[in-house]
């Protein structure tokens, strides 16, 4: 899951959401899911605090967790720049 809590769920995302890791973690399935938020920011994104709290032990405490300080590599990844050069404009 790429983007993990980038943004607020409904009550069937989040439901469709305790459903799959759920399933993954009964059957011993990995999982992997990034994200630019802190795991303790994720709470307040799920409308129903019983399903975020059974999904996110299910998801945090069996985790490994790595954590990335530094630039984004996606602005060097856009059409037309050179791959190599990273640019930091200020106005």
């Amino acid at each position: 899951m790429d983007d993990f809590a980038m943004r607020e769920l409904t009550a069937q995302q989040a439901d469709d959401l305790y459903e799959l890791i759920s399933e993954r973690a009964q059957a011993g399935r990995s999982l992997i899911a990034t994200s630019n938020r802190s795991p303790t920011d994720w709470y307040p994104l799920f409308p129903n605090p019983v399903v975020a709290e059974s999904l996110l032990d299910r998801l945090i405490n069996t985790s490994h967790q790595v954590f990335m300080n530094g630039p984004s590599y996606r602005p060097n990844k856009r059409p037309g720049r050179a791959s190599s050069t990273t640019t930091n404009t200020t106005k």
